[in-house]
């Protein structure tokens, strides 16, 4: 039994243990696993025992508007990587062919918890400490979708034009570049460094799925500048003030030189 089911049955339960035990929203909803230190270290099973839904295939057949989903491909869809139908955000994101292959992303990856108290405006001396709130949302966007569904930078690279402009100058290959240059990438927990590098050859649209392909924002992610072998000592202007370093939570491993393994 989960920690947080657990934690939520209620208090006819808890008086009469042969009574059949029913969830209690409100004892659920601050649960320990929702809050931290407790939900550092939550695994997907915790959090699944009370969020199964989120994985069950539930993609309407048919839009209100009448628009077949059979016979329409969401923005999603429209890069190599992706197969099949439909589907739901989080089944995208965590059982699609695709994101086993290449990702490892956990629940605890995107959310962090929450706090009841936040979820309107000066709720909360901690929201107005912490730089504001999110109105009822237990992911910080800025943080954590756009590393993967922002803009490419494409004047930053120095290409001639946007990829799909330019892509078959370089053979739709992002390696042509990057075979030599910001070498120590992908050296994240969620992610999997080895298979997307090998997945990636040959076929930018790897890469340029995460990195412009499935843009949600209009803006970039400004990306730690990790150092690399032969990487120049001066720093240009548009990469003052960027970290040299991923968020510690999500680091898998640094050298004494300070590159990420």
């Amino acid at each position: 039994m989960s920690l947080v089911f657990g934690a939520a049955l209620s208090d006819a339960h808890a008086a009469d243990p042969k009574s059949p035990p029913t969830p209690d929203y409100q004892r659920a909803r601050y649960s320990a696993l929702h809050f931290k230190p407790a939900i550092s270290k939550a695994t997907d099973a915790d959090c699944l025992a009370c969020h199964a839904e989120v994985l069950k295939p539930s993609v309407r057949e048919t839009s209100p508007a009448g628009v077949r989903a059979a016979d329409a491909k969401a923005w999603y869809q429209r890069t190599s990587t992706y197969s099949g139908t439909q589907d739901t955000f989080h089944r995208r994101h965590l059982t699609s062919d695709f994101a086993k292959s290449v990702m490892a992303l956990s629940c605890t990856t995107c959310h962090e918890g929450h706090d009841p108290r936040d979820e309107h405006p000066l709720s909360s001396v901690t929201a107005q400490r912490d730089g504001g709130f999110r109105l009822r949302k237990s992911v910080v966007p800025e943080t954590t979708c756009l590393k993967c569904h922002g803009q490419m930078n494409t004047a930053v690279m120095g290409l001639p034009g946007p990829w799909r402009e330019t892509r078959e100058m370089f053979q739709n290959d992002c390696l042509t570049c990057h075979a030599a240059i910001r070498t120590t990438r992908h050296q994240v927990s969620y992610l999997k460094p080895d298979a997307i590098e090998a997945a990636g050859k040959g076929n930018g649209d790897v890469c340029y799925g995460c990195h412009g392909g499935r843009a949600w924002y209009r803006i970039t992610y400004p990306y730690p500048r990790h150092a690399w072998p032969g990487m120049a000592e001066e720093t240009p202007d548009w990469a003052k003030g960027r970290p040299t370093q991923s968020e510690a939570r999500f680091q898998i491993g640094t050298t004494a030189q300070g590159q990420e393994k």
